[in-house]
């Protein structure tokens, strides 16, 4: 198994480790989706299926959209 470990900017923003990059053959523009099971997630080069159905989600996910939600949400 190999590690590679990347750091959090303050706007929530990590680089891919090349080696992950290499193995999920990902390149700038890409899409990758988080799968979350139980306290595991995995990270892999989303389908296009699953861009669309993010897409298909955007309009309804701006319900907490305003800068006291952002404030009270921060350290989540």
């Amino acid at each position: 198994m190999t590690t590679a470990t990347s750091k959090i900017t303050s706007k929530y923003q990590a680089t891919i480790p090349e080696p992950v990059r290499k193995a999920l053959h990902l390149k700038a523009g890409d899409a990758i989706a988080f799968d979350i099971e139980d306290h595991q997630i995995r990270i892999r080069k989303a389908r296009p299926i699953d861009v669309a159905f993010a897409k298909a989600l955007v309009g309804t996910l701006n319900e907490w959209e305003s800068p006291a939600d952002e404030e009270a949400y921060r350290d989540l």
